[in-house]
């Protein structure tokens, strides 16, 4: 009996501890379907594989190289979205004035509604939001389809009032957005300036590229106003002799914008002179050519001579009105409407410690030693030139330049006096000062209209 109700006891335990088993590999089962479920974030791999889920590591990788993408073609849009804007601009520009003012009217429209969604993001309705990015999106497609024509279509116009419509909603729904107020100022300010800038660079380098003759030297200007404006402040001076002053040295005035003309003309004086260590040349320039000009006898020194550049606005004393008072209608002749012609009439005030000059025009090459005319006696005389004129014929004659007909002026000159060359002259400027005439000059200017007739 007892061993009987022992072999039961032990078929209990044996059957208990094969229930435990079986719970725990069903235990075990479940959790290994459990990790192996597919992931509904999972990715498929090549082949069709199933990655992710447990795969933590490489999805952190793939994530990694898809933010690189994105940040790469952002870039790549950015620089497209920039060319597209530049051939938008190019575009509008070849508009007529009514229809750029009108396409210029609608860009402010969507500068407007773009203020209001950052604005409205977190406040407004979602209605409204809507309705500004449609109004955009159909301003944006009617400046696109204005192909540079004579007027916009009808349906842009009725674009534009619709979204006048939309951003006075707009207004009225955020009455008090002081915060959008002050990002339009800043962003109006930020836009002014760098239109500023921009304008200012390239009017600046156009009329260089223009300017610079020949036409194959067109990148000279603007490869040495470059250079000029990379030197230190110090770097762009000339070499200094205190003495360059006295009344022993020969002083030669170039009046010009031209820069190879100008090296044309000092350095054939050097190599006619028979003693160029006494000649100092003084280059008055206009400011957008003073850099180039500077930076070329810089790494170019004429020597043994000396050499000093002048800009017109190192001359405080000119009135402000003075590079534009000589434009005339109808007459484009540099001669005649140059501001750096007219300066000439100012040469006492333009060297104030200088007693005689010689100026020399820019188209001038120097043959001989021009020394010899500070040995002439000019006799109480102004100017020391020479004639134009042919004996018995009226060629430059005075009333070929001047205009007679005015009785202010008929009464005063002779209209058969010979007139003379400005290419080569010396003038005493101790009996220009003396005689007061560039006070005589700049009144006659002020008073008398002189009509140049070209020859």
């Amino acid at each position: 009996m007892r061993a009987a109700g022992g072999g039961a006891a032990g078929r209990k335990e044996v059957t208990t501890l094969w229930m435990w088993l079986l719970l725990i590999a069903t235990a075990c089962g479940f959790v290994f379907l459990l990790l192996n479920l597919p992931d509904h974030r999972s990715r498929s791999g090549p082949g069709g594989e199933q990655t992710g889920g447990p795969q933590l590591s490489a999805k952190d990788k793939l994530q990694t190289g898809d933010v690189t993408k994105l940040n790469v073609l952002h870039e790549e849009i950015e620089g497209q979205a920039d060319e597209i804007a530049a051939e938008e601009d190019e575009r509008i520009s070849r508009s007529p004035p009514s229809t750029k003012e009108k396409i210029w009217m609608m860009q402010d429209q969507i500068i407007m509604a773009r203020a209001y969604l950052q604005f409205a993001s977190s406040h407004g309705s979602a209605h409204l939001i809507r309705e500004l990015k449609m109004r955009m999106k159909e301003i944006e497609r009617a400046i696109s389809h204005s192909s540079g024509g004579s007027r916009l279509s009808g349906s842009a116009l009725q674009k534009m009032k619709a979204m006048e419509l939309t951003l006075s909603k707009a207004h009225r729904a955020y009455p008090h957005c002081s915060h959008m107020s002050s990002k339009l100022r800043a962003m109006i300010y930020n836009s002014e300036e760098l239109v500023r800038a921009h304008q200012s660079e390239s009017s600046f380098l156009e009329q260089v590229a223009v300017r610079t003759l020949p036409k194959g030297h067109h990148c000279l200007a603007m490869r040495l106003t470059s250079e000029y404006f990379s030197l230190d402040p110090k770097e762009r001076e000339f070499p200094k002799r205190f003495s360059m002053l006295m009344n022993d040295f020969h002083h030669y005035a170039i009046f010009s914008d031209n820069l190879l003309a100008s090296a044309v003309v000092i350095n054939s004086t050097i190599a006619a002179s028979k003693d160029p260590k006494r000649i100092v040349f003084h280059i008055v320039t206009d400011s957008l050519s003073f850099p180039a000009m500077t930076m070329w006898f810089l790494t170019n020194p004429p020597s043994p001579a000396t050499i000093r550049i002048k800009s017109l606005d190192e001359l405080k004393w000119l009135p402000a009105d003075f590079s534009s008072r000589f434009k005339q209608k109808g007459i484009r002749d540099p001669r005649y409407t140059s501001a750096l012609n007219h300066l000439r009439f100012y040469l006492p005030e333009v060297f104030p410690s200088l007693s005689k000059v010689v100026l020399l025009d820019h188209d001038v090459v120097v043959q001989k030693d021009l020394s010899r005319l500070w040995e002439l006696d000019m006799k109480g005389k102004v100017n020391g030139a020479l004639e134009t004129c042919s004996s018995g014929k009226g060629y430059h004659q005075l009333d070929n330049l001047v205009n007679f007909s005015d009785p202010s002026i008929i009464n005063k000159f002779d209209a058969k006096a010979c007139i003379f060359a400005f290419g080569m002259n010396i003038f005493d400027l101790k009996e220009w000062r003396s005689k007061g005439l560039s006070v005589t000059y700049d009144r006659w200017f002020q008073a008398v209209s002189v009509h140049f007739i070209s020859y």
